[in-house]
């Protein structure tokens, strides 16, 4: 086959009107904690159907942000499957807590209900305070289940929706929604559906915990006059606040999103049906072609509902095709196609196999030995979609 242009395995898609918006603040007088901030967070309140949404500088801060608003720390431990990003449980080791993993589908990548059960049975004791199921690829876990378990337990939900902003469950709930959990935790990087740069969001239905998460996003600090503490310094004889006076009431971060990246986010969410679209056609093309090399080579399992899809994941069995996952990925760069392995499991990776020692999780460790993410973007057409199939079993001899 002969190359064509490099496509990589994710892209993000921006238009004129992205580059104007991001423009139109740039020739404005306000660049960070403007009205683009709060234009981005209703938008994205509305559009996944939740009463608060937290914009912050990325996703890894909003999972931070999260853990630290429900109080989470040293003697605590969050439960967090295995086939996930780093950033999932680095978030309760940053307030000083145990992360203790489950296991996955390895069909699918997904904690299911038995995952969750048996790494609570097996650790009797511990104080588990939260489950941070993961909706991996843009698929949803299977939330109804696990949070009959949380509740059975008493924990805090978070919910990482990273990779599934738009995605509708099978129960028919809104990722992000809040149904389930306290808090939902999304990521804006440029391989996501929309892209800002960076930036990541929190969404929540409670009150105070949106409030708790606005104080931490910026230092500790507020200047709301009705939540102030000391009313000596805060407030002038007659009782009106004091215009200079703000208070640090507990140690947070700089973890804010600026005006420009929230413009460009703000205009991006605009296109999210046409984004979704286009991924879910795309997928089901995959879906399609992909059948033509099975047994080898298979879709990932779908756990119902109705996804946007982040990735596009094909498990292939390797050794039956004679060759190794390092060779099929050289070999499709080559022929001008991006691949990436989303994601090493976490206890595989030297921090945590130092922090947990030598664990085995069966499901994780067989997902993560056959998983290849393919290119996927809302800019690739069904005739991209041909030809990565095409070169893979052409490489896979298939």
């Amino acid at each position: 086959m002969t190359p064509g242009p490099f496509l990589p395995y994710c892209r993000h898609v921006v238009d004129d009107d992205d580059i104007a918006a991001v423009a139109a603040v740039m020739k404005g007088d306000i660049l960070t904690t403007g009205p683009a901030v709060a234009a981005f967070e209703d938008s994205l309140a509305s559009t996944v159907g939740a009463k608060h949404a937290v914009v912050c500088a990325n996703g890894t801060a909003a999972l931070h942000l999260a853990v630290m608003a429900l109080g989470i720390g040293p003697g605590d431990a969050v439960l967090v499957p295995a086939q996930t990003f780093a950033a999932t449980g680095n978030c309760a080791r940053y307030v000083g807590a145990e992360v203790v993993l489950t296991d996955v589908d390895p069909d699918s990548g997904l904690m299911r209900v038995q995952d969750l059960e048996a790494a609570i049975a097996a650790r009797p004791g511990k104080r588990f305070r939260s489950v941070h199921p993961v909706h991996l690829n843009g698929q949803s876990a299977d939330m109804p289940g696990l949070a009959e378990v949380a509740r059975k337990h008493g924990l805090a939900i978070i919910e990482d929706c990273c990779h599934a902003l738009g995605t509708i469950a099978a129960d028919g709930t809104v990722i992000g929604d809040c149904r389930w959990g306290g808090l939902n935790v999304f990521s804006f990087h440029p391989a996501k559906t929309i892209a800002m740069g960076e930036g990541g969001a929190v969404t929540t239905n409670d009150d105070g915990l949106a409030t708790r998460l606005r104080l931490l996003r910026s230092h500790g600090i507020t200047r709301d006059s009705s939540i102030f503490v000391d009313a000596e310094g805060g407030f002038d004889a007659e009782g009106g606040p004091n215009p200079w006076y703000y208070e640090m009431q507990e140690l947070g971060f700089n973890y804010r999103a600026c005006d420009i990246q929230c413009a460009l986010g703000t205009s991006q969410l605009a296109k999210l049906p046409r984004f979704a679209e286009a991924r879910r056609r795309l997928v089901r093309h995959y879906r399609q072609r992909l059948a033509a090399l099975a047994p080898k080579v298979k879709p990932i399992t779908l756990s119902g509902g109705d996804a946007v899809w982040h990735l596009s994941v094909a498990l292939i069995d390797y050794q039956a095709c004679g060759t190794t996952r390092a060779a099929v990925m050289n070999a499709l760069k080559a022929r001008g196609i991006g691949t990436q392995v989303n994601y090493i499991p976490m206890h595989k990776l030297p921090y945590y196999r130092q922090l947990l020692g030598e664990i085995s999780l069966p499901g994780a460790e067989e997902y993560y030995r056959r998983c290849l993410s393919l290119p996927l973007s809302a800019a690739m057409t069904e005739a991209d979609v041909d030809r990565v199939v095409e070169a893979l079993g052409e490489v896979l001899g298939l």
